[in-house]
Parts: structure tokens; C-alpha cells; sequence
């Protein structure tokens, strides 16, 4: 039969947003105005931009477009509405446990210092996972264009406040710059303080950057991934191990990855065994949320719904919801796929 469940209801878990790029476009605009910020056409013209981040000028001009959104986030009522609304989306696409990704020290300027910056998120994220009943939870990346020592200060912190809903550290920004290996000790940090290690590899980098992951930071998840689709063997031993990429179609081919939707290697990682979570990234930027992630697996890929339920459940098992949680929303996968 064909498929036709609304993918919107596959319960499913969130584990590839970013905080400034979860923003409304709508939210960004009136941040804009009320701060006085003159946002560029590619920010203010209602779609989302044209974006090519396989070349250095192209990932220059992404992350200038990013770090001019980021500076109308000001205030603590700011940062309360981004993650409000970053959960009501989530929500409406379906999504029954969310992990944010943020770099606190991008926000300390304006929010009083960095211990400041990251209490005011954390508690952003109390008030909205009281407020709206999702699951949500924080996991702190450092920046991979920092030197590594500020890396080892967000990894401590990051456990200092674990209690607070940090479930894991990880590594971001262009994956061509640098070495995983810098980072090996603030993993080392986190993933002792019982954090997970999710950092970035294998987007703009190919598959030795995905090794780097697994080889020198221990990754339990990978940030992308969907480079290791070159490399057979790399992809076996992702599948054995059980390692989760974190794969965003739209975002692949919004920053020129990928050429289409179609290139996208989903079936080739599926075939091969490696556990995939779709995420969204910065929908900001990219235009699309969560569901259309799985709307694109069916579209473009041709995954069947029980194929869509099993990618789901491999976004549960990903994630770093406890056990009963999990235990939940298997069974509501399961009662969307026999609905």
C-alpha cells in the first residue's frame, strides 16, 4: 500500500538543532526591529537563503548570516522565546524529545558572562518543558575555530551543570578546519562526567573526518555523517558499533553537498546498517523542520512508512532519553504504524 500516515504524528526524537537556527523567521525580523539590527536581504526576504558552504567564502558568508541572527538574541526574554517556540515547532512536527545544541560562550557577551548565558538557557528550557509537556534537553558544543583549551572549559562546565539537563558535548563549525585530535581531551572531560559525545563530522568533510570522530573523541553519535556513504568499510563499522548519524537532507543540499534531495545518501546508509536520526539543523536557514526530514526519506528515497517508524525508533535509541521514556515512545511508534 502506499504510504499515507501523517508523518507530522510518527512520534519520533530530535537530536541535530541548533539554538540560533531553530529561530522563527517571523521571531528573527521582530528581534531585528525591536534591537535596531538592518538584517540583509537573505535574513529579512521571508525564504531562505541561497547558501553554498562547500567552498570557503561560501561557509564565511553562512556563518556571518548565523552570528547576525545570533546578535538580536539580547535579552533573557530573548532566549525564553527562542526555545518556546523552538519546542512548539518540535511538537507540531511530532517530536516527543528534543536536544538542543548550543555554544554558550556565543551568547555570554550579551547575557552577563558565560556561567550567566548557559543558567539563563538551562532555565529557558525548564520553564518551556513545564510549560508545553516536551522532553527537552541541552547539549553544549564547543567551536571548532576556538582554540581547544576554551573546549576543556565548556566540557567542565558542561558536567558541572549535567543536573540541569545537559546530556551531551559536542564540536561544531567547519569540520575542515582543525583536527578532532585538538579536541580529545574536553571529550575526554565530558564523555568521563557522563556526557555523550556527539560532535560534527562528515558534511563538508569526507569520511576521514567521521573516523577522526570515532577514533580520537569516541563519538556515540555523529553530528551528519552522511559522508561516510563513500567509504564501505567505514560504514560497517559505524553499523557495528551501533554509532547514530545525525543526517539532515535539507540542510546537505541547502549548503551544497549534496546538488539535489535525490543524492542525499540515506538508502546507501540505510542498506549498509547505520543507524540514522534525521534532524532539522537550522531551519532558520534552511527552511524546513523536522517532519519534512521524513517527508523527504519517503519523497525523494522511497521509504515505506514502516521504514519511516524504523528510522524513528532509531532516533529514540539515539537519543539520551532514560528508559522508560524511550520504552514509551517505541510503543507509540508502534501504534502509528498500525493505525
Amino acid at each position: 500500500m502506499a504510504s499515507v500516515r501523517d508523518l507530522r504524528l510518527l512520534p519520533k526524537a530530535h537530536l541535530h538543532l541548533h539554538f540560533t537556527g531553530s529561530m522563527r523567521s517571523g521571531t528573527l525580523l521582530e528581534l531585528a526591529d525591536k534591537y535596531g539590527v538592518h538584517l540583509p536581504d537573505a535574513l529579512s526576504g521571508g525564504e531562505p537563503p541561497k547558501l553554498r558552504a562547500t567552498d570557503e567564502r561560501g561557509w564565511f558568508r553562512f556563518q556571518r548570516l548565523y552570528d547576525m541572527a545570533r546578535s538580536c538574541l539580547r535579552e533573557p526574554e530573548d532566549i525564553q522565546r527562542l526555545v518556546r517556540e523552538a519546542a512548539e515547532e518540535d511538537l507540531r512536527d511530532g517530536s516527543r524529545w528534543l536536544e538542543i545544541q548550543v555554544d554558550p560562550t556565543s551568547y555570554a557577551p550579551r547575557l552577563g558572562g558565560l556561567i550567566p548565558a548557559l543558567e539563563i538557557i538551562l532555565d529557558a528550557v525548564d520553564t518551556t518543558v513545564r510549560e508545553t509537556g516536551l522532553d527537552m534537553r541541552v547539549l553544549v558544543a564547543a567551536n571548532r575555530m576556538k582554540h581547544p583549551l576554551d573546549a576543556r572549559t565548556l566540557a567542565r562546565l558542561a558536567v558541572r551543570y549535567q543536573h540541569r539537563g545537559i546530556v551531551g558535548f559536542g564540536l561544531s563549525n567547519d569540520e575542515r578546519r582543525g583536527f578532532a585530535r585538538d579536541f580529545d581531551r574536553a571529550f575526554a572531560i565530558a564523555r568521563d562526567g557522563g556526557l555523550l559525545a556527539a560532535p560534527h563530522g562528515g558534511e563538508l568533510a569526507g569520511p576521514a573526518s567521521v573516523r577522526d570522530c570515532l577514533q580520537d573523541l569516541r563519538a556515540a553519535r555523529i553530528g551528519h555523517g552522511v559522508r561516510a556513504a563513500e567509504d564501505p568499510r567505514l560504514m560497517e563499522r559505524l553499523a557495528q558499533a551501533g554509532v547514530t548519524c545525525e543526517v539532515c537532507p535539507a540542510s546537505n543540499v541547502a549548503l551544497g553537498v549534496y546538488d539535489s534531495l535525490e543524492e542525499v545518501p540515506l538508502r546507501t546508509l540505510w542498506d549498509a546498517g547505520v543507524p540514522m536520526a534525521l534532524g532539522a539543523d537550522d531551519p532558520l536557514l534552511f527552511g524546513s523542520r523536522l517532519a519534512e526530514q521524513y517527508e523527504i526519506a519517503r519523497r525523494y528515497h522511497g521509504f515505506t512508512d514502516a521504514e519511516l517508524a524504523e528510522l524513528a525508533r532509531q532516533s529514540v535509541r539515539a537519543s539520551a532519553a532514560p528508559e522508560d521514556v524511550r520504552d514509551k515512545l517505541l510503543l507509540d511508534i508502534d501504534a502509528w504504524l498500525e493505525s
